[in-house]
């Protein structure tokens, strides 16, 4: 992951913005420790820090077109530019082997309306020279971060992490995905327009060999790296189908790798669920696997680092964000560059343990666009967040366009969980990859229960977090929460002491909106919550809180978490099912 910033119009060439811009990119430089890059032309600064997974010697940023009037600042991965090179863009010269040169190139041969040719993650900004005019753009589901903010100068900024906007910008907010921003027609406008979008229920049959034909390839282009790699490797069935795939195909080519085994890596409390069923994963596959500890306290003593990397107080993203911070720093001192990662197939297929309560195919449907459209708040933001900031890049198949396209066609009645047929969630994917012949997983391994990754490394870890805070916060203080945050209101304990952390690195009122809230329980939105009324007396964002459905449910002591403002917790649930 690099980390890419941007100001635009700020009426200042001095050499005193110069250096600050410098200073702000440094902000940035965990995320590109490989080079630092600006390109400075008139009152338009475009800098970049590099992690080189792609071409590592001659891809420096920013990157140009043949000529160099066109400059561009990409945090990605293009993953089909050797076919663009060899399409679009065969009458063009290259200055490198970077698969982000692309862009420079695609936007002269066809200006604004190039984006939706791009098969990749990313996040750029480009700055045409020749009218002085530039465009910021996100990919499709906002794997790859990106912020925008705006000076009181009249300047435009965009940034990786809202860390190099946060003194400078009157402003800003969270680009949202699938978006273009253009100074020539203005203002914000959405390039990616998928038919899942509008949330209308499709119809197509299910057909396995189309899935998992769709996420093999999904996989196998995402193994584009000059650098060593490897796979995040939980256990649960998204990760271990990434490892299985993955493996498959670097046995029969000669794509680059770390050594003569595939690399995987798996985090926990001592004892875990994940740690148990990632080394079963790891033993079938044959991989070189890399089994991580760390304990409570371990956790706890990084929280404050991993709020100020992964910039949100979200309870549930920083509950999983931890350990995925604390495994990074690991993976990343054995010289490893690249994760392949499981995000992204509970939102398409309705994995979380939640929708076992979903009324009907349509609901069902309707809550799966929803989460895929959050994405970016959420899992996407603490993968790419946690590893970046120790130099990191996560990439994540199930996020690729073709497949969710494939995926979210499908009539969700397929989808539905449904114990008389013999279909627990996730089913389709699953059933898509049991091959008696030859099989990708131990069938108990490609039929386990979800576990959402903060409850996987140790159910300890959550129940340990619950308890620092309850240590770090009175029961005052939480009776007081509406009048110290009056938005967005913490309504536990572990909420509190989040917030006040994040509210310490991040005071202004702009950084504390790009954080969603509002009632959940074992990750679901809050529309969801009106699925089962007993939900409302058990918000939660862990699995366990899907009571009767987890095989480890929180029991009777667990349901109300402490909380002195009586009805408070059900008044919210109320609220938002309309009912008061």
């Amino acid at each position: 992951m690099c980390g890419i910033l941007a100001v635009l119009g700020c009426a200042d060439n001095s050499q005193a913005k110069r250096s600050r811009i410098i200073e702000l990119s440094r902000r940035l430089r965990h995320r590109g420790p490989d080079w630092s890059g600006l390109h400075c032309f008139e009152d338009c600064y475009v800098a970049h820090e590099r992690l080189a997974i792609v071409d590592p010697i001659s891809g420096d940023q920013p990157l140009y077109n043949g000529d160099k009037t066109i400059v561009v600042s990409v945090n990605g991965e293009i993953y089909n530019h050797k076919a663009l090179r060899e399409t679009f863009l065969k009458s063009h010269q290259f200055h490198t082997g970077s698969d982000c040169e692309v862009i420079a190139h695609l936007y002269e041969e066809q200006g604004e309306e190039f984006v939706d040719k791009l098969d990749g993650m990313f996040a750029f900004v480009l700055l045409d020279t020749r009218d002085k005019s530039y465009i910021a753009v996100r990919d499709a589901i906002g794997v790859n971060p990106l912020y925008i903010g705006w000076g009181i100068d009249g300047s435009v900024w965009f940034a990786s992490e809202m860390k190099a906007l946060i003194d400078d910008c009157e402003q800003f907010m969270c680009f949202p995905p699938g978006h273009i921003y253009s100074s020539k027609q203005g203002g914000l406008r959405r390039w990616y327009n998928p038919p899942w979008f509008s949330e209308l229920v499709p119809s197509t049959p299910y057909d396995p060999l189309l899935v998992r034909e769709t996420f093999e390839k999904a996989v196998i282009k995402r193994l584009m790296t000059d650098v060593p790699f490897g796979v995040l490797l939980s256990g649960g069935l998204d990760s271990s189908l990434v490892a299985s795939v993955a493996l498959r195909h670097l046995e029969k080519s000669e794509a680059a790798q770390w050594g003569s085994k595939l690399h995987t890596f798996c985090i926990g409390l001592k004892g875990s669920p994940d740690l148990k069923a990632g080394k079963e994963v790891a033993d079938y596959l044959g991989t070189r696997h890399h089994e991580l500890h760390f304990t409570v306290q371990d956790g706890i003593d990084a929280i404050e680092e991993v709020i100020y990397h992964v910039e949100t107080y979200d309870v549930t993203t920083i509950r999983a964000s931890t350990p995925m911070f604390l495994m990074s720093r690991k993976v990343k001192s054995l010289g490893v560059k690249m994760v392949l990662s499981g995000e992204g197939s509970d939102e398409i297929f309705g994995g979380y343990l939640y929708f076992h309560k979903a009324p009907n195919k349509k609901e069902f449907h309707e809550e799966t666009c929803r989460k895929i459209k959050a994405l970016h708040q959420y899992d996407c933001l603490r993968a790419n967040k946690s590893t970046s900031a120790w130099g990191v890049e996560a990439r994540v198949p199930f996020l690729d366009k073709e497949f969710i396209n494939v995926a979210m066609s499908i009539d969700p009645e397929w989808k539905m969980i449904r114990p008389d047929l013999g279909r627990i969630e996730k089913w389709v994917l699953r059933n898509a990859f049991d091959d008696e012949k030859n099989p990708y997983l131990p069938k108990h391994i490609l039929y386990r229960q979800k576990e959402q990754f903060s409850d996987g490394v140790g159910y300890s870890w959550i129940d340990g977090l619950k308890d620092h805070a309850n240590k770090q916060v009175s029961d005052t203080m939480l009776m007081n929460a509406s009048y110290v945050f009056p938005d967005n209101t913490p309504m536990t304990k572990e909420a509190y002491y989040y917030r006040t952390i994040f509210e310490k690195f991040f005071p202004k009122s702009a950084a504390r909106a790009t954080v969603p809230g509002g009632p959940s329980v074992a990750c679901s939105t809050a529309k969801a919550v009106e699925w089962d009324a007993a939900w409302s007396q058990n918000l939660d964002p862990s699995g366990r809180a899907a009571l009767g459905v987890h095989v480890a449910a929180y029991g009777e002591e667990d349901k109300a978490e402490e909380d002195p403002r009586p009805g408070k917790v059900q008044k919210l649930a109320e609220k938002t099912a309309g009912i008061v």
